[in-house]
């Protein structure tokens, strides 16, 4: 049967929440779902913002912490002993759902997607999917409870991934200014990951806050670890579509019942934009859409620093020392979840079950055990991430070196100064982790930066392992079995590969694997991440080449639409 269920295949573990929260509630119990107003207002949708920033900014890292949380106003509303969950996937239809039921709002969603042509994975289609079915969530139709149990167990980044000329999805690729892109807006990664904004910063950096199968609740700030795609795969920026409730009868106590959905139409959505796919200057065919060009103030730009000029105001100005302390305290952050979720895979003691004889069929979008305890996915988001501040510094030298405007530095010696700044924030990032006898074992931000390529994400793997241990006084204690030194040998080329391939077969056993890189399989090298290394060289050298000064052209058509 070609039409899939696609809650059926998170991409992200689902667990069931506790079986209390199954089943609907009555209507006596305060539980039940109620509608008391026909649509989201303004004020309504400035007060879900001001919800998602509030969890945003709490110091809570898992959705049941944030919950729970002061910053939510509603948590003394919600049943006792409650206990929240949501994944990668489920968090903005969850966080959605949940201020709906809160406030009494009507709320629809997407529950079952079909593939568009064929696929093995409907997570990861070429062309994307279509609608197959959705709910509307009506008065008595369920409780709050159960609505969030279900949204776990059915959605699925196959949701997400819907051509940006789509009516009635439940959400619409949007502008990318800082008017359209704010708190509760949603980011999704056709590699199968989702976020949702929960702030955007004077300069421009958009801060986003994400969920994971282990139930943590990470933040970081977006750039290049956030791949674009082709218009069909849906990636990129998203706001909820307005809806309404047509036909429903209001009861004496004010409730609406019955009734249906129906959507605001693209064309009445004022910051409904496909620029994000096809450009800024006027669109293309969708096979063409990578050769669409984003245009600021007469010149070609690339579309990260687009997004960032918009979102800043609309002008590209960086100021580089900045810059620098900025990306390490984000990669320090990750660092430091990344270093939860390897803790929490030793906790459950995988390391200490045999090596499966083969790699799951893709690494980074499976389910069960591995998907729970491996880190394939955040391990190769946290090397682009590294990667992405290797390139940064050299374009900000760079463009320093011919004068660029788009550079602001009022020092005398940007290369020593960039240097500094880099030491400074690297020496207050370190992370402790324990040896499997127990022996503490220091990390800094550099020495992590050092072993990236060489830590594995293999949750049957040892600790010492798992943080890229190779010097014999560090690595002694690693009880790993000579089965599993031939595994972790055999996935360095994996290791080296910070693209993830979803699409990739890699359920390879380990003779196959020791075939070394090729499809599925990795890539020979890793690439440079050693932004330290570029500032030590070319203080070294003595300064700068001086590039060619980078093309003006004529400003272009209109934004398209």
């Amino acid at each position: 049967m070609r039409r899939i269920w696609a809650g059926l295949l998170t991409v992200c573990l689902s667990v069931a929440l506790a079986p209390w929260l199954i089943g609907a509630a009555s209507a006596q119990d305060g539980l039940s779902y109620r509608v008391l107003r026909d649509a989201w207002t303004d004020a309504d949708e400035r007060g879900y913002a001001e919800f998602i920033q509030a969890l945003g900014r709490a110091n809570c890292r898992t959705i049941d912490q944030c919950l729970k949380n002061p910053a939510n106003p509603f948590a003394r509303s919600d049943p006792p002993g409650a206990y929240w969950r949501a994944d990668c996937a489920d968090l903005p239809y969850f966080l959605r759902g949940y201020y709906a039921w809160k406030r009494g709002l009507p709320f629809s969603y997407i529950n079952a997607v079909s593939p568009k042509g064929g696929t093995r994975d409907i997570r990861y289609t070429v062309r994307g999917n279509e609608i197959a079915s959705r709910r509307d969530v009506l008065t008595g139709s369920t409780s709050g409870t159960a609505l969030l149990t279900d949204l776990r167990n059915t959605i699925s980044s196959a949701m997400y991934r819907l051509h940006p000329d789509m009516e009635s999805t439940d959400l619409y690729p949007t502008r990318i200014d800082r008017k359209s892109i704010k708190p509760g807006s949603v980011l999704y990664d056709p590699n199968g990951h989702v976020a949702v904004v929960y702030e955007v910063e004077d300069d421009g950096r958009i801060l986003f806050m994400d969920a994971h199968p282990d139930n943590s609740l990470t933040r970081g700030t977006y750039g290049r670890k956030f791949v674009r795609s082709s218009p069909g795969m849906g990636a990129g920026f998203k706001n909820w579509r307005p809806l309404k409730l047509e036909g429903a009868v209001r009861t004496p106590e004010s409730v609406l019942v019955g009734g249906r959905v129906v959507f605001a139409k693209n064309a009445d959505l004022p910051d409904y934009s496909v620029e994000q796919f096809f450009g800024n200057v006027a669109r293309t065919e969708d096979r063409e859409w990578s050769s669409g060009p984003f245009v600021l103030e007469g010149q070609n730009v690339d579309y990260y620093d687009y997004v960032r000029a918009m979102m800043g105001g609309g002008s590209l100005a960086f100021e580089p020392l900045a810059e620098v302390r900025n990306m390490i305290r984000a990669n320090c952050d990750d660092i430091r979840y990344r270093a939860e979720a390897v803790d929490l895979a030793i906790q459950n003691r995988i390391h200490l079950k045999p090596q499966p004889g083969r790699l799951p069929s893709n690494i980074y979008g499976t389910e069960g055990e591995w998907e729970e305890f491996s880190t394939p996915s955040r391990d190769a988001r946290l090397k682009a991430s590294f990667k992405e501040l290797r390139d940064q510094v050299q374009r900000f030298v760079e463009w320093h070196a011919v004068g660029d405007k788009r550079v602001h530095y009022q020092g005398t010696n940007l290369l020593t100064d960039l240097l500094l700044a880099y030491d400074q924030e690297a020496n207050a990032c370190v992370i402790t982790y324990l040896r499997s006898n127990g022996t503490p074992v220091q990390l800094g931000y550099e020495e992590v930066r050092r072993r990236m390529f060489a830590m594995s994400f293999d949750p049957y793997h040892c600790i010492e392992r798992r943080w890229g241990a190779t010097q014999p006084a560090e690595a002694m204690t690693c009880l790993d079995d000579p089965v599993k030194t031939e595994w972790y040998a055999a996935e360095q080329y994996l290791r080296n590969q910070i693209d993830r391939t979803y699409d990739a077969r890699m359920d390879f056993t380990l003779s196959e694997l020791k075939q070394g890189p090729g499809p599925g399989r990795g890539v020979a090298t890793a690439p440079d991440v050693d932004a330290r290394g570029y500032f030590v060289m070319m203080i070294s050298q003595g300064g700068v080449p001086r590039p060619a000064a980078p093309p003006v052209i004529a400003p272009g058509a209109p934004t398209a639409k």
